[in-house]
């Protein structure tokens, strides 16, 4: 008999993952699994596959793992955080408000909003301080841009860079309905400008203030929306004068709230985590 999984869709703002409890199931090959489940047509279809376990230090309640949706591993994931925290609320795994979140970007921490009628609203995550100059991320001299020129597809464009726990390159334009994100996206996402590649933010200035941004997931490609690309848009904002410290985003999915704090210099995200479904499903095969 076929192994069967039992897993639970979830999205944030629209970024939308195949989340597993791993307390229930050992996941052997999960790069493998996030390639064969977000396939839209062949498999259940997402963004990436998010493994959710229990953690083994005192200073996190629960660990993540997140795997795009071309089989690579991501550090840090901002509206699958969310949805975690949702997740393991509502599915009676702690009755904590207040989670610690193990990622490979470090213990982040989610504040859960309680509805009266004990379900969550909203998750705000402490995404802590955005990181300006990486020469493991960005091949310049000192391994940071601010509104600086990259040439792709014959085309001179001027971004930002960003670390939020990956890397994030943000490019300003006048009108975000004539960019070719998915041309520009992944010709910039591979670009030798950076080494492990990079995940392309599009963004406008709304004339109600707000900031409408698109989204080039580094092994996803474009997504509804992107946490930590939200965040570091309103840091890369921020950094070139564009904005204040307090921005609503609007992606393709939803809008997200992003403070830049400066007493802790900590970024702040908050927005909407929702169940889609949940279902069973078999290991599938590699052969």
């Amino acid at each position: 008999m076929e192994d069967m999984i039992k897993f639970t869709k979830m999205q944030g703002a629209g970024n939308d993952y195949i989340y597993i409890d791993t307390a229930h199931y050992q996941i052997a090959d999960p790069a493998f699994l996030a390639r064969k489940w977000s396939d839209r047509h062949m498999g259940i279809g997402s963004d990436g596959l998010v493994l959710i376990g229990r953690s083994s230090i005192p200073e996190a309640d629960f660990t993540m793992r997140i795997f795009n949706a071309d089989g690579s591993e991501a550090l840090m994931c901002g509206n699958a955080s969310r949805c975690i925290g949702k997740y393991v609320y509502e599915k009676r795994l702690t009755d904590k408000t207040s989670i610690k979140l193990l990622t490979r970007a470090g213990i982040k921490t989610l504040e859960l909003h309680i509805s009266d009628d004990n379900l969550v609203e909203s998750v705000t995550v402490d995404m802590q301080e955005p990181c300006f100059a990486d020469r493991r991320l960005l091949d310049t001299a000192n391994g940071s841009m601010i509104d600086g020129p990259v040439t792709v597809c014959g085309q001179e464009l001027h971004g930002t860079f960003v670390s939020m726990g990956n890397p994030h390159f943000v490019i300003f334009t006048h009108d975000i309905n004539d960019v070719d994100v998915p041309r520009l996206g992944c010709a910039l996402e591979t670009n030798p400008l950076f080494p492990q590649r990079c995940n392309i933010e599009f963004a406008c200035l709304m004339d109600d203030g707000r900031i409408r941004a698109r989204v080039w997931e580094r092994g996803s490609g474009i997504t509804m929306a992107c946490g930590t690309g939200a965040c570091a848009t309103a840091v890369a904002a921020v950094r070139t004068g564009r904005s204040e410290q307090k921005n609503t985003i609007v992606m393709d999915g939803g809008e997200l709230e992003v403070e830049w704090n400066q007493t802790d210099n900590h970024i702040y995200m908050t927005g909407p985590a929702e169940f889609v479904f949940e279902g069973e499903t078999k290991i599938p095969s590699d052969k």
